[in-house]
């Protein structure tokens, strides 16, 4: 934004701790002004010798001196004119001096105040210039300029972070969309140099990649819609959705030989019901294919709690590490391995996941089974108590 320039903020503070100061002193200079005036004349009188005696106390009228008194000086009482031009030179040089003493000070205690404002600045502008891992760190105890400075740190580490899985994300995509585009071309070339291949064999191979191509579009347009929290919100059980999502992938458990096991309370929550089922159906298709060969256990649980709601998805399977699972809701992990099965998905399944749950204000925590295989564990908030009529 195209600004005029200005006045210095240094500059607007210096001159009002001075225009405070001379404020102050000039009510101060009127306040002692007004006290005077209440015991000097409106004129200035003048007392002859003769009327006063040795104290200096006036002689009653009537009575002429007498030894008592003894000549001395006439008395001369200054009146409110006389006050004035001894006072006013006294107090405009009083007031020159608090005003150079507040402009000097003013300015000395500004650039102290705002010494920390500059630490901000300069690392707001290495932010805009695309430097995010610098950090302003500032000393001392806490107060309003250290609490921004701390939130700004925060708030750069978390764009770090954030831009840098971006980046992940983007390379992986980029990847993940060339490899079918890469394996048509390349079955095109083939059938092109091998005229009497069989054309239903290259029909049927560009018809499964392109299947794969369209999930994993759908997939990242479901990520970003999940992102953008661009939907509407109704009460939504997950209970019902757990049952929903088993009964969906049944057929794929007896194919793998599994056994789905569902427990639980009502648990309601309140979201959107398409992408909270998407989200179950992900964790419990994750759970089927990340399973043992055979005579493997999925348990979906659901619990109720006074202010949240949990879904937990187990499975048995083989031993993960911890360093391993950490990294399972990022963007194209396929856990041990990046290999495509049958039912092995794109790669985003936990990534949905993870951003449906943080669109609906959640925490997704993923814990490896110490008999092997993960457990997932979706805790969102409770939905207020249904009061109808």
């Amino acid at each position: 934004m195209n600004r005029a320039p200005g006045l210095s903020v240094r500059l607007k503070l210096t001159l009002s701790y001075a225009g405070f100061l001379m404020l102050a002193g000039v009510l101060l200079l009127a306040v002692v002004w007004v006290f005077l005036l209440r015991y000097v004349p409106d004129e200035a009188i003048r007392i002859p010798a003769r009327f006063l005696r040795d104290d200096g106390i006036r002689a009653p009228d009537g009575f002429p001196p007498d030894d008592a008194f003894r000549p001395r000086p006439s008395l001369f009482i200054p009146g409110r004119y006389d006050l004035w031009r001894a006072f006013a030179p006294k107090a405009a040089a009083l007031l020159a001096l608090l005003l150079v003493f507040g402009l000097m000070g003013g300015w000395l205690l500004a650039g102290r105040m705002l010494a920390p404002m500059i630490r901000i600045t300069e690392a707001t502008r290495k932010a805009a210039n695309a430097s995010l891992s610098h950090r302003i760190r500032l000393p001392g105890r806490r107060d309003e300029f250290r609490e921004l400075a701390d939130t700004f740190d925060t708030m750069l580490a978390r764009l770090e972070a954030h831009i840098a899985e971006q980046q992940r994300f983007a390379a992986n995509a980029s990847h993940e969309l060339r490899t079918p585009l890469a394996i048509t071309q390349t079955l095109l070339d083939v059938a092109r140099n091998d005229p009497n291949r069989d054309p239903r064999e290259l029909v049927d191979m560009l018809r499964a990649v392109n299947t794969r191509a369209i999930d994993l579009t759908e997939a990242l347009l479901l990520l970003s819609r999940a992102d953008q929290r661009s939907f509407g919100r109704e009460r939504v059980d997950l209970s019902l959705l757990a049952e929903e999502a088993t009964e969906t992938l049944l057929p794929l458990a007896e194919k793998r030989g599994l056994t789905i096991e569902t427990s639980g309370d009502i648990t309601p929550t309140s979201g959107s019901y398409a992408l909270l089922l998407q989200m179950t159906t992900n964790l419990v298709h994750n759970a089927i294919v990340h399973n043992l060969p055979e005579r493997g256990t999925v348990w979906v649980t659901t619990s109720a709690h006074p202010r949240t709601v949990v879904l937990t998805v187990e499975n048995t399977g083989e031993g993960l590490a911890p360093q391993l699972v950490s990294t399972l809701a990022e963007p194209f992990q396929r856990g041990t391995q990046r290999v495509h099965t049958d039912h092995a998905g794109v790669g985003l399944g936990l990534a949905i996941v993870r951003s449906i749950t943080q669109a609906h204000d959640g925490t997704l925590t993923l814990t490896p089974r110490p008999t092997g295989g993960l457990r997932v564990t979706v805790q969102l908030p409770a939905a207020p108590p249904h009061t109808g009529r």
